[in-house]
């Protein structure tokens, strides 16, 4: 069975985007016609690819087959793209972590890619733990050992939580009030244990981490941050020591049949360095190297 690179392209828009009106805008073609294209692909596997329904397009199992196998499609089809351009390399390493290690793997990019690599680096930035058995992502950087078979773990490290608060008693912090985490984030450990112990003098909320940050530098009240986060802001201020029952560990994860590739290799021991340099930082003993 010969597949088209292009009808593999159109389904992976419908799969992600959720529908065909949305993949309209990202493919340029109108929803018949890919309604049409999408019947022709289901035809050519022999199965259907999509319950549809009045909100949109939900993958069946035969769908969620596919777009695991075309997603291998597109990451090998970008990656031909990439050497014919001569542009940067083989492949893209994407780094799965949450939104605390994403913003401090990013300022510390120079230390885990150079301009020099053959290879790219993206980071897959969320609260939830990304599928590396899918591919989803080629490395993860997690709190805990990882229980699946075919991935392969490495603990880096342990992370350290406090309270902090912007020194001056102003605003929130003089009245002793709270800064918490609504939306997906309020599941976090951190934000349950805030919510459990302070939850009566919450006055403020964001929901996203970044949010809930700028919220107590301006004095809204006292929220409670990984170590290596709040003792890297100068406009914050520790009120105490880490919190011993929010320690966490950190674990570098990749799939076992990656983890000897030269590119995914090179990533994860610059991040395991990156981490080693700074571990006392992480686990709230000391400032920033």
């Amino acid at each position: 069975m010969d597949f088209s690179w292009d009808d593999l392209r159109l389904f992976l828009d419908v799969a992600r985007l959720g529908g065909l009106s949305a993949a309209t805008q990202t493919t340029g073609l109108s929803a018949a016609t890919l309604g049409r294209r999408v019947t022709a692909l289901e035809r050519q596997v022999g199965e259907p690819l999509f319950v549809r329904s009045q909100t949109g397009y939900r993958l069946t199992p035969s769908g969620e087959d596919l777009l695991l196998r075309a997603e291998e499609v597109e990451a090998a089809m970008m990656a031909l793209k990439r050497w014919k351009d001569g542009t940067i390399g083989e492949r893209m390493v994407r780094i799965s972590a949450g939104a605390w290690t994403s913003a401090f793997l990013a300022r510390h990019v120079a230390q885990i890619w150079t301009a020099g690599d053959r290879f790219g680096v993206e980071l897959v930035t969320g609260s939830q733990k990304v599928d590396i058995g899918r591919r989803h992502a080629d490395i993860g950087i997690r709190n805990e050992r990882p229980s699946e078979q075919w991935l392969a773990g490495r603990l880096i490290g342990k992370v350290a939580y406090g309270l902090y608060a912007r020194p001056e008693l102003t605003s929130g912090v003089a009245a002793g009030y709270f800064v918490g985490l609504a939306g997906d984030g309020a599941q976090t450990r951190s934000a349950r244990w805030l919510h459990a112990r302070h939850g009566d003098r919450i006055a403020t909320r964001g929901n996203d981490v970044m949010s809930v940050l700028e919220l107590v530098a301006a004095g809204a009240g006292i929220s409670v941050f990984p170590c290596f986060v709040g003792d890297s802001d100068p406009r914050l201020s520790r009120m105490a020591g880490p919190v011993p029952e929010l320690e966490t560990e950190l674990w570098l994860v990749c799939h076992h049949e990656e983890r000897h590739t030269p590119a995914v290799r090179a990533v994860t021991e610059r991040i395991a360095s990156l981490m080693r340099e700074h571990g006392a930082l992480m686990r709230g003993e000391g400032a920033a190297p």
